[in-house]
């Protein structure tokens, strides 16, 4: 893919993470909005790189900032729940760029549905641990006297996940195909 396709794919998929969140952050499953930004994101890294992925998981997190799917968290610690936001969103597309582009010289299939494994992965465990580094007095207070650590991986973790990490394996490798035959056809025909 040329220089200039991939800062269009780029600023597509920028427009798109941002969209996605401001569209389907109403839809909750369990406690928390669905996500499924986590898919342009890992088209990103997969398809633009490394820096792009990092990016496109930035721009997650400022979206979630402003969906107001970090709201409950933004009331206890204003600071913590936007570091954490975007930690999470921006850690998680660069190392789902980083292991795309380790595994794409072995077998780019491989790389893509490792990349949307981590990407999820990443997101999550950054979100779990500014669970308990920051807000594990209130999240006990929620709990209700239930063990808080239960309390986050049924809550506020619960399918949420599980949904996130299907859609990336189902959508994000076979969209990226599409895209890169797409290109490849439209690289040809202007040959």
């Amino acid at each position: 893919m040329k220089k200039t396709e991939k800062i269009v794919l780029l600023g597509v998929l920028t427009a798109i993470v941002f969209v996605l969140q401001i569209v389907v952050a109403p839809i909750k499953l369990g406690t928390f909005a669905i996500t499924l930004v986590l898919i342009p994101v890992v088209i990103g890294a997969s398809l633009c790189g490394v820096y792009a992925g990092t990016w496109l998981g930035f721009v997650f997190g400022i979206a979630v900032l402003v969906s107001g799917d970090a709201a409950a968290f933004l009331q206890i610690n204003t600071l913590a729940t936007v570091f954490v936001v975007l930690a999470k969103g921006t850690l998680a597309g660069f190392a789902s760029g980083l292991v795309y582009k380790l595994l794409a010289q072995k077998n780019k299939l491989a790389a893509v549905f490792s990349s949307a494994v981590v990407c999820p992965l990443i997101n999550t465990g950054i979100f779990l641990l500014g669970s308990y580094l920051f807000f594990l007095d209130t999240i006990k207070e929620w709990a209700g006297g239930a063990n808080a650590t239960t309390f986050i991986f049924t809550v506020l973790i619960g399918a949420n996940f599980f949904f996130e990490l299907g859609a990336n394996l189902i959508f994000a490798p076979a969209i990226a195909k599409i895209i890169n035959i797409g290109f490849k056809t439209f690289s040809k025909k202007r040959a």
